[in-house]
């Protein structure tokens, strides 16, 4: 199973921040850690008044990075550079919206930069435009343009 490297897990950690006191998020979900929700997992571990360790926090994330890593594995088809598999799991881990989305469709078509141009359009929570995921969503398209590793088509640049 491929890992998100370093880049990808920094920008998580930068966006998300880490709060070890269960929280409600801009649109109400119950949060925690790095943007653990429990929603994908169904695990039960954020609630009203729960509270984590550091380390219970950086375990929560790598077991969130983990499973929507699987995720990019199976939606994606097209081969992937380490810094494009990071910036999708980042994206995906933070909208869940990988699986319909025109950035797939187009990054599965091998539109590489078609789909590079998609991550903009995912700034919204709560029918807001928000700063926060403004500012994530360019990030995540620098990450997954980065050179010397940004693939597109039959190229490495």
């Amino acid at each position: 199973m491929r890992a998100i490297n370093e880049s990808g897990l920094s920008l998580v950690k930068h966006f998300e921040g880490c709060q070890l006191q269960a929280y409600q998020d801009e649109v109400d979900v119950w949060t925690i850690g790095y943007g653990h929700t429990g929603l994908t997992h169904m695990d039960g571990t954020v609630f009203h008044g729960r509270e984590i360790t550091q380390d219970e926090a950086e375990s929560l994330l790598r077991y969130d990075l983990d499973t929507f890593g699987r995720r990019i594995e199976k939606l994606v088809t097209m081969e992937l550079s380490d810094n494009q598999f990071a910036a999708l799991v980042s994206f995906d881990f933070n909208t869940g919206g990988l699986v319909n989305s025109t950035l797939r469709q187009l990054l599965n078509a091998g539109d590489y930069w078609g789909a590079a141009g998609q991550f903009g359009r995912w700034n919204h929570a709560g029918g807001e435009v928000l700063l926060g995921l403004t500012l994530r969503r360019a990030s995540e398209r620098d990450l997954f343009c980065s050179f010397p590793h940004f693939i597109h088509g039959d190229d490495t640049v």
